[in-house]
C-alpha cells in the first residue's frame, strides 16, 4: 500500500491546490471577464465558439479540466445566450473541450500525474513537450468537430433566450497572483503539489481575511468528501494492480493505438482515474497512447470522468438542461476521431 500512497497523494494534492486557485480567480472575475470578452468579438457564431474553446483550452491546461467545467460552464452559457446563438455547442463544448484538451500539462488531469509518477517523473516542462503533438491534435480535432457537429446551432435567432446582465470586470487580486504563480510552478518542478496547494492556501486565507470569500465557498468547490473518496479508490486500486498482473497483462501486450482503445473503453465502465490507477502500478510501453485514452475516453460516455458529473451541477445553475443521450452521440464521434488522429501523430512523432 506505500507504494501506491506514494504514487496517489501528489495528485490529488495538486488538484486541491488548483481548485482554490481557480475558485480566487473566479472572484477576481477572470471567467466572467472572459466571457464577457468572448461576446464582444466581431463575427458569427462560429467565432464565438472559437474563442470560447480556446478559452476552455487554456484553462484547462493551466488549472485543471474540473476547474474548467465548474467555472467555464456557465460563462459560455451566458455568452450565448447573450448573442443569441444555440446554448448547445457551448454547453457540451465545454465538457468535450477540457476533456480533449487536458493533455498539455501534468495539472490539467489528475490521470496525467499518476502516469507521469509510473514512469519516473519529471517536469511540467518536460511532460509537456512531450504530450504537445498529441495534445494538440486532440485539442483541434476535438474543436472542429464541435464546429461541424453543432453547426445549424451557430446561426443567430433573433427569438432566442437573451440573458442580460452587468458587464464583469477583472481584478488583479490574489486569485490572477496565485494562478501566475502556479504555472510557473507546474513547469518548473518536478514535484509541484505541495507548492502550488501551498501557493492556494496563502491565497485563500488572505480572501477569507478580506471577507471575499468564506469557508462554505471553499467547501463547495474542492469537495473534500469526493476527493478523500477519489483518493481512497484510487491508493485500493493501486494497491490492487501490485498485487494482481491483470491489468499489466493486458496493457503490456498491446500495441499503442490498441493501449488508447483500452484504456478509453476503461474510463466508460470505471471511469477515468480508477483506470489510470490500475494501468500505472507499473511502467507502460506506451504511455502517451494511454493517455491519450484516459483522457479524451471519457467523452464517450459520462461515467469516464469526475469532469462530467461537475459540468453536469455546473449546467444547472444556469438554467440548461444537459441529456445523458446526447452526451455520448455528439461524444462518442468526437472522441473517436480525435484519438485516431491524435494515434497517428504519435506514431510519426
Amino acid at each position: 500500500m506505500s507504494a501506491a500512497l506514494e504514487q496517489s497523494w501528489p495528485p490529488f494534492v495538486l488538484i486541491a491546490g488548483l481548485l482554490l486557485i481557480g475558485l480566487l480567480a473566479n472572484r477576481d472575475g477572470l471567467f466572467a471577464w472572459g466571457g464577457a470578452r468572448l461576446e464582444a468579438l466581431p463575427g458569427g457564431g462560429l467565432a464565438l465558439l472559437g474563442a470560447a474553446l480556446l478559452l476552455d483550452a487554456v484553462v484547462t491546461a493551466i488549472l485543471n479540466l474540473d476547474t474548467a467545467v465548474v467555472f467555464l460552464t456557465p460563462v459560455l452559457v451566458i455568452a450565448a445566450r447573450r448573442r443569441r446563438v444555440g446554448v448547445e455547442p457551448f454547453l457540451y463544448g465545454c465538457v468535450f473541450m477540457a476533456n480533449a484538451s487536458s493533455l498539455f500539462l501534468p495539472g490539467s488531469n489528475l490521470t496525467n500525474l499518476l502516469v507521469l509518477d509510473a514512469h519516473g517523473g519529471g517536469s511540467g516542462a518536460t511532460f509537456a513537450a512531450k504530450m504537445f503533438p498529441i495534445a494538440i491534435t486532440a485539442a483541434v480535432v476535438t474543436a472542429v468537430g464541435i464546429a461541424v457537429l453543432f453547426h445549424r446551432a451557430l446561426v443567430a435567432d433573433p427569438m432566442a433566450r437573451r440573458d442580460d446582465g452587468p458587464r464583469p470586470e477583472v481584478v488583479l487580486g490574489a486569485g490572477l497572483l496565485a494562478t501566475a504563480a502556479a504555472v510557473v510552478l507546474v513547469l518548473a518542478l518536478r514535484q509541484p503539489a505541495l507548492a502550488v496547494l501551498a501557493v492556494g492556501l496563502l491565497a485563500t486565507a488572505v480572501e477569507l481575511l478580506r471577507s471575499r470569500i468564506t469557508l462554505a465557498d471553499t467547501w463547495r468547490v474542492v469537495g473534500p468528501p469526493s476527493l478523500a473518496a477519489a483518493f481512497v479508490l484510487t491508493v485500493a486500486l493501486g494497491t490492487l494492480a501490485r498485487h494482481w498482473d491483470g491489468p499489466a497483462e493486458l496493457i503490456g501486450g498491446a500495441s499503442g493505438p490498441e493501449t488508447a482503445l483500452l484504456a478509453a473503453l476503461s474510463t466508460v465502465f470505471v471511469n477515468n482515474l480508477p483506470s489510470a490507477a490500475l494501468y500505472s502500478a507499473h511502467a507502460v510501453d506506451h504511455s502517451r497512447m494511454l493517455l491519450l485514452g484516459l483522457n479524451v475516453g471519457p467523452n464517450l460516455a459520462v461515467t469516464g470522468a469526475l469532469s462530467a458529473l461537475l459540468w453536469f451541477r455546473a449546467a444547472r445553475e444556469v438554467d440548461a438542461r444537459p441529456s445523458l443521450l446526447e452526451f455520448s452521440r455528439r461524444g462518442i464521434p468526437l472522441a473517436l476521431v480525435a484519438m485516431v488522429a491524435a494515434a497517428v501523430v504519435g506514431a510519426l512523432i
